[in-house]
């Protein structure tokens, strides 16, 4: 029982002299370790912890130590954070670059499939910027940190009906019907549309095999938006970080 307490004490010392230190450690270390987690942040995060951890967990591990490796990490981090700014072949190195997704409404396939993401994962993150039309989209980007970057054609960027006091029917949410040439009957029939009406559309667009489209999607007033999977909507700007 005593031997329980001791413990139980130990541990809750360790606790308490070691989350204050961590806590300095972070704040030394500087916003960009906890709001963007870049590669290298992420696992000095992921290390810290491991470290912090094993410390808490088991009472052989050295505190002292431990200690000193916290502060050993958080320096490293700091030093390679300005190396990274000093030297841009270094930066490079440890830090991926920013990714074109969308370009003048298409999807570009191959970009997507570069960074491991999605069709699936590109859509959720532009409903969570309130983007629900992919031709609304001059450009795209998946950012170092994951995050979506999104910039609006100029003349999604203006007044809308609403500020001008103009009521019309909205087109609605665009809902994909063909993705990675796969076709959806469920969306068709959803529109009282079938494959005829589909493959006409798709003909006059000068597309003949549903296997060249990469993502197509449909809105209420029947319009239909396509990016095949070969698409080069051209002036793709170069980004770099």
């Amino acid at each position: 029982m005593i031997e329980t307490l001791k413990e139980t004490l130990l541990v809750l010392g360790r606790i308490i002299t070691i989350l204050p230190l961590l806590l300095f450690i972070t704040i030394y270390m500087g916003k960009r370790a906890i709001g963007e987690l870049p590669i290298f942040d992420f696992l000095i995060i992921l290390t810290l912890g491991s470290v912090v951890g094993a410390d808490i967990a088991d009472p052989e591990v050295q505190h002292l130590q431990t200690g000193i490796a916290i502060i050993a990490i958080g320096i490293l981090q700091k030093v390679v954070s300005k190396l990274k700014i000093a030297n841009r072949f270094i930066g490079r190195l440890l830090t991926f670059e920013p990714t074109i997704v969308i370009q003048n409404g298409k999807l570009l396939r191959k970009n997507i499939k570069s960074i491991n993401y999605s069709v699936d994962n590109v859509l959720q993150m532009l409903r969570e910027k309130d983007v629900f039309t992919i031709d609304d989209i001059e450009t795209a980007i998946i950012e170092s940190s994951g995050s979506l970057s999104v910039y609006k054609r100029a003349q999604k960027q203006t007044a809308t009906a609403g500020d001008l006091g103009i009521l019309h029917s909205s087109p609605g949410i665009s809902v994909p019907v063909i993705m990675e040439g796969t076709i959806y009957q469920n969306v068709l029939h959803q529109f009282n549309l079938n494959d005829q009406w589909l493959d006409h559309q798709l003909q006059t667009k000068g597309i003949h095999d549903t296997n060249e489209v990469f993502y197509a999607s449909i809105n209420k007033n029947l319009e239909l938006h396509i990016s095949l999977k070969e698409e080069n909507p051209g002036n793709i700007p170069y980004l770099y970080h």
